[in-house]
């Protein structure tokens, strides 16, 4: 098991090996940065951003939280979303969960975990919202995955129904939001059917996306 002061030696030798690769790779770095993707997941040791899609330092803005939950009224998300879409000018945000998540368990079971039962409610309004088709499911398993994919789809609405969103499209910008699921046991990244490219979109996205999640049982 590493200790804080291992870091630091992992830390130069991740820095010397990019160096061999890409001799320029931090001069070029620490110019700009100017990401394409604003990647919106959960704070899951596991399920780094970066590493599964395979992009480099500066190619994905990355903002996470537990369960990958954008309330309305969360001031921190929206300033990472803001920053993104009105300076950064990323063309698509990522919404991302991810399959076994402890979050969402934890409201599954109705466990008591302390502070983060306050932020974990956004994902109990989920479950409520969708209580019929969870009821319907065979087993805890079942349910778990289909409330992950549920979460996703519903902060997916909420990112595009954000001011921030709404404004960026009334001016003409150019930027999407993606659901997507990540599966912690194969390492494979799943498209949820939810792509939002303009206010028109939003509803009908999210009955198809929902829609979809009841039909494949």
């Amino acid at each position: 098991m590493p200790e804080p002061e291992d870091l630091f030696a992992r830390n130069r030798a991740w820095a010397s090996g990019m160096l061999r690769r890409e001799p320029d790779f931090f001069a070029r770095l620490s110019s700009q940065q100017a990401p394409e993707f604003l990647w919106i997941g959960c704070a899951d040791s596991r399920v780094p951003a970066n590493e599964i899609v395979g992009l480099m330092p500066g190619e994905l803005f990355v903002h996470r939280n537990v369960a990958n939950v954008v309330p309305h009224a969360d001031l921190n998300s929206a300033s990472v979303i803001q920053f993104a879409v009105d300076i950064l000018r990323v063309r698509h945000v990522i919404v991302c969960g991810h399959y076994g998540c402890g979050g969402v368990q934890a409201v599954l079971s109705n466990a008591r975990l302390g502070l983060v039962d306050l932020w974990l409610r956004h994902v109990r309004e989920v479950a409520e919202r969708h209580e019929a088709l969870l009821a319907s499911l065979d087993g805890d398993a079942e349910r778990l995955a289909r409330l992950c994919e549920l979460n996703v789809i519903e902060q997916v609405r909420h990112v595009a129904r954000s001011t921030i969103l709404q404004d960026a499209w009334a001016r003409g910008q150019n930027v999407a939001v993606h659901g997507w699921i990540y599966g912690v046991g194969d390492g494979l990244l799943r498209d949820l059917a939810t792509c939002v490219r303009s206010p028109d979109d939003i509803e009908s996205c999210y009955r198809a996306a929902v829609g979809a999640l009841g039909s494949s049982r």
